[in-house]
């Protein structure tokens, strides 16, 4: 008769301090540490990051949003160079807010929010990003649109 040793179950990890839940995986799993980083120059390692930063800069950028800025510039002039200017301003310090974030705990935006707000809140936060996703693919559809008209004549409807 072989004696059997049953070994304990792992305690759970208790969240770290400022979080509700603990980190099980890091954000993104599928993709996590997909990059092939080798040892060697630091300007090898920043090269490795070079395309999906640039992918990242060209989608931050892209034409919709241009048709719509030249659209309102033509109609308002110089009145609307501030309003981009200071929402581009904006973006760059909540784009640096969030990716010191994920540097330091390890979590995307959604996740801390989730991690760290209550159920109420966190399913209010996500409705309101949703709203948002669908007032910046608004202004893709109506920014295309007007560059069509630019670009080709096509009458708007």
């Amino acid at each position: 008769m072989a004696i059997r040793v049953v070994e304990p179950a792992p305690e759970p990890r208790p969240p770290e301090p400022g979080w509700r839940r603990p980190r099980l995986a890091p954000s993104l799993a599928e993709v996590y540490r997909t990059i092939p980083v080798r040892e060697g120059a630091w300007w090898r390692k920043a090269l490795a990051f070079a395309g999906p930063g640039y992918l990242v800069a060209v989608g931050y950028m892209d034409p919709g949003n241009w048709a719509t800025d030249l659209a309102g510039g033509s109609k308002f002039g110089y009145t609307l160079l501030s309003v981009v200017l200071l929402s581009n301003l904006i973006a760059i310090l909540l784009q640096g807010l969030a990716s010191k974030l994920g540097i330091v705990t390890g979590r995307d935006l959604a996740q801390a929010c989730r991690d760290h707000y209550s159920r109420p809140a966190s399913l209010f936060l996500w409705v309101i990003c949703e709203i948002a996703i669908a007032a910046c693919d608004l202004a893709e559809v109506i920014g295309s649109a007007i560059a069509l008209n630019l670009l080709f004549g096509i009458p708007l409807p």
